[in-house]
This record gives structure tokens, sequence and C-alpha cells, in this order.
């Protein structure tokens, strides 16, 4: 009687997935709940309860639900709605169970083609999930991604951070580092993340091949991962972005104060989480923003300009220098141009305060958000 009445409702509530329309989510969760009820065995021996369990895995593709069917009832086949999940929830227990479960079928070929596809958001959460998710292929998959140029460099850096996660991982990278083959815009992210590793002997070869950024004075400045867990303050931090050693307000606006030069960052703490403010500041190269890439111009009377070209036309180029002012120059007077590898934006700020300023800098700039309605 059990399963008569079990067999009931699935048949029930799966003749209303067929067609366009969704399946109710009440009748879906009780479809769930019967073919919990019924376990793999008895639904894998009946093909009407198969074919109902085929449209309820349809019906969650994309959720923990759907992870968590495919592990109830050990099927088979389903690595592009897992990978899915993955990509979706990379710090969850679904995410990383569902990149665990593509790993263990040895799928590789199904989780490149996602890490070397045009969606890059995508492969960089799918990377962190392997991360998270760990095993053997994991090294083999994402150190290919390190040096790739032509992935994009935030599928890239969370490679990176992925790998550190492994010993076999960080040796990877390691390697790479002491072959001079590790690429210039993932450096500084390899140097925080493999200088905090939990094992002796990686750490150290990471200090001598990657040493850590100075601080102000003789030491190091702390990891990345141990400055975002400090708490800075607001205004302390405001008056460091004044302060003319440091320098911040000569080049950016906040709010309608300092100089147009560099990107505004009235809403930087909208964009940038503090992790990534820590590294534009130390390591201002590494993502260096559309538009604000910076080009050395060599005119034929031997002058020279460095910065900013905001608009060309066939005939002239117009330049901003460090300081906001426009400078017009006619291509015909010039004898050479050069995009910079560098960002305009000087290294070292970070020596010019101390471990706690910069804390309440970056403090500061996360505050600055925008206005909500």
């Amino acid at each position: 009687m059990k399963l008569r009445l079990i067999l009931c409702l699935l048949t029930a509530a799966a003749s209303l997935a067929v067609g366009a329309e969704p399946i109710d989510p009440d009748r879906l969760a009780t479809m769930i709940a019967a073919l919990s009820r019924l376990g793999p065995e008895q639904v894998k021996a009946n093909p009407r309860l198969t074919e109902a369990l085929g449209k309820v895995l349809e019906a969650t593709r994309g959720t923990p639900q759907f992870v968590q069917l495919v592990t109830q009832f050990q099927i088979t086949g389903q690595n592009a709605g897992l990978l899915e999940v993955a990509a979706k929830n990379p710090t969850d227990e679904a995410g990383v169970t569902a990149a665990r479960l593509v790993l263990e079928g040895g799928d590789l070929a199904s989780v490149r083609a996602v890490l070397t596809g045009t969606n890059a958001p995508v492969a960089a959460r799918l990377v962190e999930a392997l991360g998270n998710a760990g095993g053997k292929p994991v090294p083999g998959l994402l150190l290919p991604l390190v040096t790739d140029a032509q992935r994009d460099v935030a599928v890239r850096k969370q490679a990176v951070r992925a790998l550190a996660r492994s010993q076999e991982g960080a040796a990877g990278l390691l390697k790479l580092a002491g072959e001079d083959k590790l690429p210039a815009d993932v450096k500084f992210t390899a140097t925080t993340e493999l200088n905090a590793v939990r094992w002796p002997e990686l750490k150290a070869t990471a200090a001598r091949l990657l040493p850590p950024p100075p601080g102000q004075g003789t030491e190091a400045l702390p990891p990345i991962a141990e400055l975002v867990k400090r708490i800075g303050n607001v205004e302390r931090g405001a008056e460091v972005f004044r302060r003319e050693t440091v320098g911040c307000a000569k080049c950016h606006v906040v709010n309608g104060a300092g100089i147009d030069f560099g990107p505004g960052l009235s809403e930087i703490g909208t964009k940038l989480g503090k992790d990534a403010l820590y590294e534009s500041i130390i390591d201002p190269s590494a993502g260096i923003s559309f538009g604000f890439e910076a080009w050395q111009l060599e005119l034929k009377n031997g002058d020279e300009l460095f910065g900013l070209i905001t608009s060309e036309t066939g005939e002239e180029l117009s330049v901003k220098l460090v300081g906001g002012a426009i400078n017009r120059v006619k291509k015909a007077e010039l004898a050479r141009r050069q995009q910079s590898k560098l960002s305009i934006m000087p290294t070292g700020l970070q020596q010019t305060m101390t471990t706690q300023e910069l804390v309440d800098l970056v403090e500061y700039l996360a505050s600055l958000k925008k206005a909500t309605k």
C-alpha cells in the first residue's frame, strides 16, 4: 500500500512536468520526498519512477537539490549540471561536492572545457570550487591556466589561490617561480599565497623565491589574508588618503575632492573587496583598469611624455599627465610611443605608512560605496 501510494503521487506530479510549464514547487517537493522514501533500488527498477526522477533532475538543475539527488541515486551522465552547481556555489557544500563528484568520475575534459571557455567569471568560480574540493587531478588542471596568457587574469589569479591550498599545487607554483616562468601579472598573488602556506619547507622556499613586499622600515608586510582580518579606522584612513607623503589625493577624486588623473574612487568600496584593495595598493600593476594604461611618448625634438592617452584623432593625441594636466601632441611630431606594462600608480606606497595606517586606508576605501536609494 505504501509503495502504491508513493507511485500514485509520483505519477500525478510527473504528469505536470510534460510540456513547457515548470513543475509547481509543492508538487516538486512531493516528488522529491517520495523518491527519497523509495530509495535508489526501487526507483531504478521501475521505468515510471525513473522517468519521474529524470523530470525532477531537470527541474532542480543548478540547485543543491540536484547534487543531493545525483549523490543519493548514484546517477551518472550529469556532469554538466554538476559543474553548473559548482560554478554557482564554489564555497558551499553543494558546489564543493559537485566539483568532487565530477573529479571522481574522471570527466576532466568537461572541466577543462569550462576552465578554458569564454565565460571568465564562471571559469574563475569553478577554479575556486576545484580548489576547495581538492584531489589529485586539480594541480594538473590548474597549473596550465597560470601560464596561459590567453586566459583572463582573474581566472589565472584564482588558479594560483586554489593551487596554494594543496602541497602539490604550491610546489608546482614554486617550480614555475624557480624557473622564472611565473607570469608577472600573477606573481603578487603567488607571493601572498605561498608565503602563507602551512608547509615549512615550501614556505621557506617561497620566502626565498618570492619575498613578501616590504612594509615601512625593515619589517615585511603581513600577508593579505591576515591584513583583511584587521579592523581599521575610517577617519584615520581618510587622513592617510589626503596625506602629502602618501599622495592618493594627487591622482584620485573622492566625492569631488582630489585630482582627476587615476580612476575615481567615490564608489570603490562597492566595486572591490578589501583583498583587492590591498592588492591594488601593494601591487598596482597586477590589475590596471581599462582606459588607465600608461604610455611613454618620445617626440622628434627629444622631449618625453608619460601619461594616459585620453583621446586620439588622425592628427593628434591628448595625453593626461600626472597632476591632471592635458597635453596635446601632433602625431607628426611623434617619434615613438610605447604602452607601459607597469601601472602609472607608483609601487611601494605601503612603505610610506605603517601597517596600521595601511589597514586604516583600506578601511576608508572600503567605506566608499554607492549611495543606496
